[in-house]
């Protein structure tokens, strides 16, 4: 693509995810901004305001104690101090941390919040060096200690594989464009132009071949270029996408290296790494208009959803290398981390705004309600970094703990947590030229720009646990477009949008939808029920969705699977824990029950799992009971004390 055309897909962007806002390009698909959407609902804003509440100071804490808003001070000459830290990419948490609180802000306009967000990034840019480089890990020569855990340049980026430079800076570029969006001050943008420029006189076209270690930067410069509508962001961000499997990281498909990206037809090696280059090139794909790319992602995730998702949206499958497997390898001892899910969120949301279909909010969803949110607690302050289908309660699974723990040597998921939190508002809506798409069945209010003309939504629900979703519209006018609401699959007798997981009975129950109480017919566009007709003042539409219990079983190809069976309402996949069931696991021949099936309990068919509202327990859940067995969210397994927890139990 020449730089002219690149200039002016630029200039007219589409939104990829919640954190930036541009005009799009005529039919382009846009993101409503995480700015235009309030959050009422009772199952997200509780745990909206304890991301803003509680985990926001948690984290703040932890990185002040171990050190790491210290090292900006240091590196800055500010006061005299070594590096502190486990890991050179600790910068990192504190960039994702200003990144909720940027979100966050949008929420509250908190002015103490903003003040402690300046005097943050004030000392971020002091520590910035005069050509744009930042590190503090190499900056305060944290080589010189003997522990190979921190970053071990002899001079600057000489170890890109492993020092996460370029994944520090990419962090960064998001938290500044989000800081940005949220209150207007270009403090922190500037540091991180001045950061692009640099790298991209250093490493970009003609300049010194290489490549990070580790995906997020090339996430960060089409941030970047979406909002300054500087075209050498993206280009920067592609050619670093586009050396992979060139040799440069020695053809190491931990890295997804061994073959050039457009080559790549499975996800492989490191499952955050993975998942955030998929995202990566996903937006490529769209801000480009680049044919290849979308090949290649779809390609991609094909595979992932139809060989490598566990039931629960979680994402990777090997403890060694915290990587995908090979297809169908799916232990019930899954790795699934936390950062992980995130990474898969944002990717889906990008191929959804790349295709329009809702097959890729249908996977968003599962992630969501199920293998992301499980990584925190509901009082916010403990974490898991895997998230395995199984516990026997007692084998350190979770980095050296059997439960949650508050925070990590290495702290990527709980920083990734704060960030992902407080950003929930901006998954729920979007557009495109006369329609509005909606996504996510949230409480909410939101204020949309649809053409030249503003359209406000009120969405009233109790889902995940009730399928009544009622709408209004506001106008100033009547108006005419097309309102279109995701029937998800879960609803239509299907779990997931392959073969990988199916419902024992499939059958659908009928979804209805109405306007202003009256039953409407309605077309089916690309998994929506689309209704378009002109709206006037007040009107409401209300979608039905019946939410039966099922009973899922795995594609016979996954070994760990064969012959369980696993349970689901709604969007929701419930497990059994021991604080509800005693002891479900058989013990395993080491010893331990962490990688052994469930026990042998027969899921009766004359006794069906029944669905029953406990405002009390777990911050007010569905609980499903046959008389005999108890199952939870999995969003809320040990939440109760350590314990036994498995999601699968034999048929």
């Amino acid at each position: 693509m020449n730089e002219l055309k690149l200039a002016l897909l630029l200039s007219a962007s589409a939104i990829l995810f919640a954190s930036c806002s541009q005009s799009q390009p005529e039919g382009a698909l846009e993101a409503v901004d995480f700015t235009k959407v309030e959050i009422t609902d009772s199952f997200w804003n509780p745990r909206v305001k304890t991301n803003s509440e509680v985990t926001i100071p948690h984290a703040l804490n932890k990185c002040e104690r171990e050190g790491r808003i210290d090292n900006f001070k240091f590196a800055a000459g500010i006061e005299d101090g070594k590096w502190r830290g486990n890991w050179g990419f600790d910068d990192s948490d504190v960039y994702k941390v200003l990144e909720g609180m940027a979100f966050t802000y949008n929420v509250n306009h908190d002015e103490a919040l903003l003040r402690r967000m300046d005097e943050i990034i004030s000392l971020i840019s002091a520590a910035q060096c005069d050509d744009g480089y930042l590190y503090t890990a190499y900056q305060l020569r944290a080589r010189d200690y003997t522990w190979v855990n921190c970053s071990y340049e002899k001079e600057r980026y000489d170890h890109l594989v492993e020092s996460h430079e370029f994944y520090n800076m990419g962090h960064m570029y998001e938290a500044a464009v989000a800081h940005y969006i949220a209150t207007g001050k270009d403090n922190f943008l500037n540091v991180a132009i001045k950061s692009a420029d640099h790298i991209y006189e250093n490493f970009g076209p003609g300049k010194t071949v290489a490549i990070p270690g580790h995906e997020e930067i090339e996430i960060g410069l089409l941030k970047l270029a979406r909002v300054t509508g500087n075209p050498k962001y993206a280009e920067l961000a592609k050619l670093f996408m586009d050396r992979r499997g060139t040799g440069i990281l020695n053809y190491n498909a931990y890295y997804q290296d061994d073959e050039p990206v457009l080559q790549q037809k499975y996800a492989r090696g490191h499952a955050v790494r993975a998942n955030y280059l998929y995202t990566a090139m996903t937006d490529a794909a769209i801000l480009l208009d680049d044919p290849a790319y979308a090949a290649a992602v779809d390609t991609i995730w094909q595979n992932v959803t139809s060989r490598k998702m566990y039931i629960t949206g979680g994402l990777g499958a090997r403890y060694a290398g915290e990587s995908y497997g090979d297809d169908y390898e799916l232990p019930n001892a899954s790795y699934c981390e936390t950062c992980a899910a995130i990474a898969g969120v944002f990717w889906n949301q990008r191929m959804f705004l790349l295709h329009g279909e809702s097959k890729y909010i249908d996977v968003l969803e599962r992630i969501l309600y199920n293998a992301l949110i499980a990584g925190i607690s509901l009082d916010g302050t403990y974490f898991f970094y895997p998230n395995p289908m199984i516990s026997d309660g007692v084998s350190p699974f979770n980095q050296g703990a059997s439960g949650r723990s508050e925070w990590f040597g290495c702290s990527c998921c709980p920083s990734n947590d704060v960030r992902f939190m407080s950003s929930i508002s901006g998954y729920v809506y979007a557009t495109s030229e006369n329609v509005v798409y909606e996504n996510l069945y949230v409480s909410n209010s939101a204020d949309i720009r649809l053409g030249d003309r503003d359209v406000r939504l009120t969405q009233k629900t109790d889902y995940p646990w009730d399928g009544t979703v009622s709408t209004t519209i506001g106008l100033d006018r009547p108006t005419s477009f097309a309102m279109r609401l995701r029937l998800p699959l879960w609803a239509q007798g299907r779990p997931v949008p392959g073969d990988l997981y199916t419902y024992i009975d499939d059958s659908a129950e009928k979804i209805s939808v109405t306007v202003n109480g009256n039953a409407v017919s309605y077309d089916i566009v690309d998994g929506y029920a689309s209704v378009e007709r002109k709206w006037k003042d007040g009107d409401v539409i209300e979608i039905e969705l019946p939410m039966p219990v099922r009973e899922v079983v795995a594609n016979g190809k996954v070994e760990a699977d064969r012959g369980y069976v696993a349970i689901e309402r709604g969007p929701i996949v419930y497990c059994f824990e021991e604080t509800d069931n005693g002891k479900v696991l058989e013990p395993h021949p080491d010893g331990s029950a962490l990688g052994a099936n469930a026990a042998e309990i027969l899921i009766s068919r004359t006794r069906p799992f029944k669905p029953s509202f406990d405002p009390g327990l777990l911050g007010g859940v569905v609980t499903l009971s046959d008389g005999q067995l108890t199952a939870v969210p999995y969003c809320v397994w040990n939440n109760r004390g350590d314990g036994q927890m498995t999601v699968w139990l034999k048929q």
